[in-house]
């Protein structure tokens, strides 16, 4: 739990957490252990309350810490890894593609850490002037691992070597950590040589930390091999079945799963095919009638500075028509505060095609819609709706404003089966309030997306309990939604079962629905019960479970 950053990001780093505006989390090894002693004494806490003279909401509250954090505590009993208490990022590698402070900070430092002020720019310096650090403990962990013998797969380390090389000859030159800085102070007038003092610190001691990491990743890459599961590395199959249980906030097995997804690709492939043929493509599987679709002029982006422009106006677009609908979804009102920007160069090409989430709980900060660009990108006229319906409205930064209004505990705190079953909850009710009315290959999009999901829990599964290859994992997906999703398949090697929360979580709510539904009859109210499920927070599934039970039982008495 990255609570520096975390402060910064909600924007409450002020009063009693000022402080923590000047600092970065401890991403030493000490830090790990420190954290896991103040995550068992809390819990010892939450489980000695008694819960049955509390209003249901705050029962809720003690609920969902009691879940996270004795999660959190079964990650930190494995030998090795990062565990996100309350979050959805557990990896066993510290440093790789998509992991680390390399990519983090960078990013965190731009976006993030607002700068108004001469204090704002030196809380901005000092964490500057903490990164190596952070880098360092980082390579202290990185080591740690290799001498218990866990190596990252070989494409892994292929790729964050050759991502670390370009932010180390970037931060040679300044790069984004001294551009920021430089731009904001000129921007807002503050007096002061922040340029050459930021440049100093990246130039000095930035880069020498980068390099130390990078020689570790070279070393590592050495000995190294190709098997993408987590089976292959020690305590494997231990560390999956935590990952599994943590992901899902279930008790189904990886054989369970894998057959949902199989069973759900079939049900969604039934729906695509007519869709498919409406439009001029009538020949081969539905994966291979999306592969060749994907081709389809009609549908694509030019891939040149105009296309991306093109892709942050059509964004746009759809976010203002899908804003007219919630007043049909939802009693209960959010901004929606979101910011759609492109993610930084160095960090597309391990980087999934987007992600999202809420600003800061004083709506000073938006949200943001981080949109993969990089050269060859894939996001076309069909696929865009529905990836801007998970990401921003109404999914992560939609559901993200809620828990903002929460106990901050709760805000803090979340499950990657509702984050994600949420997000393609999301795309479902943008599909179900019309939005592709008329544009009926937007639509197919959208089945495509929850396509895309059910493959992963059929892949994930694949690669880290059957004991797939890399190769076997990316001729499923072509198949399944015709794309190899060579990124994809390398994300989940280095995110063991995060993939399986979204849509295991997306059929359980829609589950939960359906329950509400058949118990309420004509009652039942489809702004009523959303409302439920986002003002209960982010929650374990049983919890989401207990939450809807509430919802049915005020409806029946009108309460």
């Amino acid at each position: 739990m990255a609570l520096a950053e975390s402060a910064t990001s909600l924007g409450i780093d002020k009063g009693n957490r000022a402080p923590l505006r000047w600092r970065l989390s401890d991403r030493s090894g000490i830090g790990q252990q420190r954290l896991a002693q103040t995550i068992r004494a809390d819990l010892a806490r939450a489980n000695a309350i008694d819960t049955s003279g509390l209003s249901h909401a705050t029962r809720t509250s003690v609920e969902v810490v009691r879940s996270a954090y004795a999660t959190a505590l079964e990650g930190f009993m494995l030998p090795y890894g990062d565990v996100a208490v309350g979050g959805w990022r557990n990896t066993p590698y510290v440093v790789i593609q998509n992991v680390g402070a390399y990519i983090d900070v960078p990013r965190f430092l731009d976006s993030e850490h607002q700068i108004n002020n001469a204090a704002d720019a030196e809380a901005y310096l000092a964490r500057l002037a903490s990164y190596p650090k952070q880098l360092d403990n980082e390579l202290g962990r990185v080591m740690m691992a290799r001498w218990k013998g866990l190596i990252p797969p070989a494409f892994l380390l292929d790729t964050a070597i050759s991502q670390m090389r370009q932010s180390a000859e970037g931060a040679r030159k300044g790069g984004t950590l001294v551009e920021s800085i430089e731009r904001r102070t000129k921007e807002k007038g503050i007096a002061g040589d922040w340029s050459a003092r930021a440049r100093a610190i990246v130039t000095r001691e930035v880069v020498p930390a980068l390099e130390r990491q990078l020689a570790e990743l070279t070393l590592q890459r050495g000995m190294a091999n190709n098997h993408p599961g987590i089976w292959a590395r020690p305590n494997g199959e231990e560390y999956y079945r935590w990952a599994v249980k943590a992901s899902t906030t279930t008790n189904m097995s990886p054989d369970e799963i894998h057959q949902l997804g199989i069973d759900t690709l079939r049900t969604l492939h039934a729906q695509m095919d007519p869709i498919l043929r409406s439009i001029g493509y009538t020949k081969g599987s539905v994966g291979a009638r999306m592969q060749a679709l994907s081709k389809d002029p009609r549908y694509r982006f030019a891939d040149n500075d105009k296309g991306r422009a093109d892709v942050m106006a059509f964004i746009q677009e759809r976010l203002a028509m899908i804003r007219a609908k919630m007043p049909q979804a939802f009693n209960t009102q959010v901004r929606g505060n979101v910011e759609v920007r492109r993610l930084p160069p160095e960090e597309e090409p391990g980087a999934p095609g987007a992600y999202g989430g809420a600003g800061s709980i004083d709506g000073t900060i938006p949200g943001k819609f981080w949109i993969n660009l990089k050269p060859g990108f894939e996001h076309t006229r069909y696929d865009l709706p529905s990836l801007t319906h998970h990401e921003a409205i109404p999914g992560h930064v939609w559901q993200g404003e809620y828990a903002n209004k929460l106990p901050l505990i709760r805000t803090l705190l979340s499950f990657n089966a509702y984050s994600e079953g949420w997000a393609l909850y999301a795309e479902q009710l943008a599909d179900e309030f019309g939005v592709y009315e008329g544009f009926e290959v937007g639509r197919l999009g959208y089945l495509n997306s929850i396509a895309f999901r059910a493959a992963r829990l059929v892949v994930d599964t694949g690669l880290h309990h059957k004991r797939w290859t890399r190769e076997q994992a990316r001729q499923f997906f072509l198949e399944a939604v015709g794309d190899p999703n060579a990124s994809e398949v390398d994300r989940y090697a280095s995110w063991p079962a995060q993939a399986l929360g979204y849509e295991v979580g997306h059929q359980e709510i829609n589950r939960q629905r359906e329950k509400a539904r058949s118990a309420l009859g004509p009652r039942f109210d489809i702004k009523a019960f959303n409302d439920a499920v986002v003002l209960g927070g982010n929650v374990p599934m049983d919890v989401l479970a207990r939450n809807v039970d509430a919802y049915i039982a005020t409806a029946r008495t009108g309460t």
